[in-house]
């Protein structure tokens, strides 16, 4: 029994969406990867995966193995790539897009301590919430918030956040009560146009049951400095990051609207296209980011 080309076979399975697929990446046969994923749920004494004739599906156990083992391998194939890179030459131009919000809040700080480690790095930085795609556009690599994470592109997780319902005192002191997520489509609010979800938001009650509510915003802004500012200015309820509103509740300009729902988690990653010959620049840099956030400023 071999635990890691049980993981292996596993997490290939995962991303490729099937076993023959997962056996054609592996370079093996379907029955091999069949045979390493149900050693390794006998071995786990769990379920991993919900198999149909159409389509494969993970349970609640095998999402949170996933992640797990997809990070692991991830750090595993790092440390290789490290050791067989060796010393590499850490220089140049190292071109990179971040989100507007956590850049200027979460990264800009972090900056000029890279520089002082890195004096033959020069940095490029380029803040927007579009997705770009770092290939076609030169970049070297990005920093990403998302639901979940779907790219195609290497990954590294830096930090776990959730969405927060919240709105000024003075706003709550005088718009109508809010006793159920209901309510919430009778109120003010003010969207986040990037937001996946639309101005649709979702939560999670204490059974996590999921509840949804459509909202009708009376302000729409790519940006959420402006939906924060605009609640700031008692204008209505916002649904932003934790990143984003954290100072803002721990000081009472902001509380929360319903806190015993809670919003769907979202992940704050770097990305990169491959991890061959990757550039020494790029390498000490999500190694910094990586280390960097072992404990978020926020929390």
């Amino acid at each position: 029994m071999d635990p890691f080309r049980q993981m292996q076979a596993f997490t290939a399975v995962v991303q490729a969406g099937s076993f023959v697929k997962a056996a054609t990446r592996l370079d093996t046969s379907k029955a091999v990867v069949s045979r390493l994923v149900q050693e390794l749920e006998a071995a786990l004494g769990t379920r991993l995966l919900n198999r149909t004739t159409r389509k494969l599906s993970l349970t609640d156990a095998g999402s949170d193995y996933y992640e797990r083992s997809r990070q692991i391998l991830e750090d595993l194939a790092d440390a290789n790539a490290a050791a067989s890179q060796g010393a590499s030459d850490v220089s140049g131009r190292l071109k990179i897009n971040a989100p507007l919000t956590f850049g200027n809040l979460h990264l800009a700080p972090l900056w000029g301590e890279f520089l002082k480690l890195y004096p033959r790095v020069d940095l490029d930085i380029t803040l927007t919430d579009r997705v770009v795609d770092l290939v076609d556009e030169g970049f070297d690599m990005a920093v990403r918030i998302a639901r979940q994470d779907s790219s195609s592109l290497v990954s590294r997780t830096l930090a776990r956040d959730r969405m927060v319902m919240c709105a000024a005192p003075g706003y709550l002191r005088h718009a109508p009560p809010i006793c159920t997520l209901d309510d919430i489509a009778q109120h003010s609010v003010m969207a986040y146009a990037w937001w996946s979800g639309g101005d649709d938001w979702q939560f999670e009650d204490a059974d996590g049951k999921v509840q949804r509510v459509a909202t009708h915003p009376r302000l729409r802004a790519n940006s959420g400095d402006t939906c924060r500012a605009a609640a700031l200015a008692d204008q209505g309820v916002i649904y932003q990051p934790g990143f984003l509103v954290a100072d803002d509740l721990r000081s009472g300009r902001l509380v929360a609207v319903l806190p015993e729902l809670r919003g769907p988690e979202i992940t704050v990653n770097v990305v990169y296209p491959s991890r061959r010959h990757l550039p020494g620049k790029v390498r000490a840099m999500v190694d910094f980011l990586v280390a960097a956030f072992q404990t978020p400023a926020w929390r």
